[in-house]
């Protein structure tokens, strides 16, 4: 592992195998009683979130407990940003306190690139979402509720067909997902409409289409995308009824899915809109437990980044130190 986790690019097939692979230890101890480890007792993990959230401020707080670290929350809000600090002096304060990790969102796409290679801050910065550029753990969780469901005793997720379907423009999920899901073999296709595709997709690793129902009878998964209209300034699309018949998951087109195919969400849903209330409660959808993977997974980042260098050599193991 690198010291910072910036981008799903950041990560190449080892790493991302190293990180699922200690993510699929971690969730064991979700199971028990004690659920706490001491292996980054005295370090200082930081949630530096400029932007609104829920589960992922939460689940990173929640990793770095079970991993004894002390925490401290930041939000913008009621913070001297809204009075006018600036990024550098928010993050040499956080230098000044200790900070061990930080791990940022901002609404700015680059923004973690600055700060982990400003200098500002000696520590690891971990990217929680910038603008609509990247959420390389996001991708991490999700690529591994894939390989639970789908990847079988090989742990393998090559040769996997993903569906991602809906406001890929503003969704830094989706960019994450492509760079981190081809980096383990799998074949993605992006499915919106054109104006919901941004410039310069083709470069992509994946394949794009305007037709969901065309791919959703060899999909191993499909991953329903948030429609973000706070980003949006224009009219994308002609109505969210019509946006629906077209690009909404509901119970017709989840019929068309393969039996063990999977249907998965980043959260917050827009019920109605992009998924349909049935699909999203059934059987075969995975998004309350993306949420409860996120957990060892974000465990997993920063065990590694911050605890856990020896990891690959055989002289660390997180359930050992239980």
């Amino acid at each position: 592992m690198k010291r910072h986790l910036l981008s799903a690019a950041d990560l190449d097939r080892d790493d991302a195998l190293l990180v699922l692979d200690t993510a699929a230890e971690l969730a064991a101890l979700t199971d028990r009683a004690v659920k706490k480890l001491p292996t980054l007792r005295g370090r200082t993990v930081v949630n530096l979130f400029f932007e609104d959230s829920t589960r992922t401020r939460i689940s990173f707080e929640a990793a770095a407990k079970r991993l004894s670290a002390d925490v401290i929350n930041f939000s913008a809000k009621g913070s001297s940003v809204s009075k006018g600090e600036s990024l550098k002096d928010t993050a040499l304060t956080l230098e000044a306190m200790g900070a061990d990790a930080v791990v940022i969102r901002h609404g700015a796409s680059g923004a973690p690139h600055r700060l982990a290679h400003s200098g500002w801050i000696g520590g690891s910065v971990v990217n929680a979402g910038d603008g609509t550029h990247e959420h390389p753990t996001q991708a991490l969780l999700d690529a591994f509720t894939m390989r639970r469901h789908l990847a079988g005793s090989v742990g393998d997720l090559a040769g996997r067909r993903v569906t991602i379907v809906g406001d890929v423009l503003h969704s830094r999920v989706a960019r994450s997902n492509v760079l981190l899901l081809a980096t383990l073999g799998a074949e993605v296709t992006l499915v919106a409409p054109p104006t919901l595709l941004p410039v310069g997709v083709e470069s992509w690793p994946c394949a794009t289409s305007y037709d969901l129902d065309a791919h959703l009878r060899d999909a191993d998964a499909v991953m329903m995308l948030r429609v973000q209209r706070e980003r949006m300034n224009a009219a994308f699309f002609p109505s969210a009824r019509e946006y629906s018949r077209r690009y909404g998951l509901d119970g017709r087109r989840m019929a068309l899915l393969p039996d063990h195919a999977i249907v998965m969400h980043p959260g917050p849903m827009n019920r109605g809109m992009e998924i349909a209330a049935e699909v999203a409660d059934a059987p075969r959808s995975v998004i309350v437990e993306q949420v409860s993977n996120g957990v060892s997974v974000r465990m997993a980042v920063l065990y590694l980044l911050l605890g856990g260098a020896q990891l690959g050599a055989g002289e660390t193991d997180p359930a050992a130190e239980a």
